[in-house]
């Protein structure tokens, strides 16, 4: 959801772009920007955000701040993030911090969410999308490898939902159904590419 203050990025005043990384369970999203944001260390150019979610620090996945939902709140009445929304009982937030960083021409690389795409091109003018899939057979080995459902349940949820991004959204798509090496060279290829559009 859009925070009820006004966006903090002024509308033409945007030099730099906002690169939302989706994609269903089990496609490696956090892994691939994981290693992404190791290659890029360093570059001033490129950012990498940190979520505000409602989870454990030590709940595993990517490295988030880690609040309370009145402290969610908190932070959504004062005008703390750009964009924030829920999805599967939990509440994800981006910075508004993230304005500095467009403003200045960076790109800037947050993990998002499917659901949440029509949020973020409320507030970013100039969003790109990077739509990480991986074909049905790799999608249930990897959710079956992390023991959390059942083959029957992982069959039918895959069954249930499209892998591609609805939308009028500028969309690259990553299929990352090879190695780990591949799918890095992938999304670094990606975003060098945005790199290039970046006024």
């Amino acid at each position: 959801m859009i925070p009820s203050h006004e966006p903090h990025i002024v509308p033409g005043t945007e030099r730099g772009i906002m690169v939302v990384v989706v994609g269903p369970s089990g496609a490696g999203k956090d892994t691939l920007m994981a290693l992404a944001a190791k290659h890029f260390h360093g570059r001033p150019d490129v950012h990498f955000v940190r979520r505000v979610i409602t989870r454990d620090s030590d709940a595993g996945g990517e490295h988030h701040l880690a609040v309370s939902e009145q402290g969610f709140a908190s932070m959504e009445q004062a005008g703390s993030f750009s964009v924030w929304w829920e999805a599967h009982g939990l509440k994800y937030g981006i910075p508004s911090e993230v304005s500095v960083s467009l403003a200045s021409g960076n790109l800037v690389i947050a993990n998002g969410s499917r659901s949440a795409l029509h949020h973020f091109k409320a507030v970013f003018p100039r969003l790109k999308v990077v739509n990480v899939t991986a074909s049905a057979e790799v999608l249930a080995t990897r959710l079956e490898a992390r023991g959390r459902e059942t083959h029957e349940d992982i069959m039918a949820r895959l069954a249930r939902g499209p892998l591609t991004v609805r939308g009028d959204y500028d969309v690259t798509e990553l299929d990352n159904s090879g190695s780990l090496e591949a799918g890095e060279l992938k999304i670094v290829d990606v975003l060098n590419g945005f790199l290039t559009e970046v006024s």
